[in-house]
């Protein structure tokens, strides 16, 4: 992307999010009052993610799991039917409705619209020890919505996160405003 494309995108970020924010405050205040009589526990957790510049930063998402999750203390992917997730977690995970928070961070600056997923340390080591090109990654603002989302959906396995990985490589030598729009449409007609 050019200067200018990056300015733009920003711009297109923070006016996008300050207008999804007004036109789904009923979503998400009736996502947040649910969750509050369902599940214990908070309904927006935040979660460390490695974002640009290979910087921490907190992500929100609504809570679909249950509050001890990773009681062990170690990082553990989604698998089919996994018992941690809540049944109205289920549903938002679903509709990809647990990532609406994430709106907060791209208005913060943290995240884009548009770009590569955003990891947890954990993870990121496990895939460098198979591809050290993730860091490249690390030039953007990871996203909400990628082509590697739309097409790889969650990656619950690590042939997952490489595969994801490669496609978000080949977003990064190919990005472009044009590109964006394409991928929030399909985004939008995924959903």
């Amino acid at each position: 992307m050019t200067g200018l494309e990056r300015v733009l995108k920003r711009v297109g970020d923070v006016v996008g999010a300050i207008l999804l924010l007004i036109v789904l405050s009923p979503v998400l205040l009736f996502i947040y009052l649910r969750q509050k009589i369902s599940v214990k526990g908070p309904a927006i957790y935040s979660q460390e993610r490695i974002g640009k510049g290979g910087k921490p930063f907190k992500i929100y998402k609504f809570r679909t799991m249950v509050v001890d999750a990773e009681k062990e203390g170690i990082p553990m992917l989604e698998q089919e039917d996994d018992p941690r997730l809540t049944k109205f977690g289920k549903s938002l995970r679903k509709c990809h409705l647990d990532e609406l928070p994430q709106i907060w961070n791209v208005l913060k600056g943290e995240m884009s619209f548009v770009g590569y997923r955003p990891e947890r340390k954990y993870f990121i080591d496990q895939i460098m020890k198979h591809n050290p090109d993730y860091q490249l990654l690390y030039q953007t603002a990871p996203g909400i919505t990628s082509m590697a989302a739309i097409k790889n959906g969650y990656t619950d396995t690590m042939d997952k996160m490489l595969v994801r990985l490669e496609m978000d490589l080949d977003y990064l030598k190919n990005r472009s405003l044009l590109l964006d729009l394409k991928i929030i449409f399909q985004t939008f007609f995924n959903i």
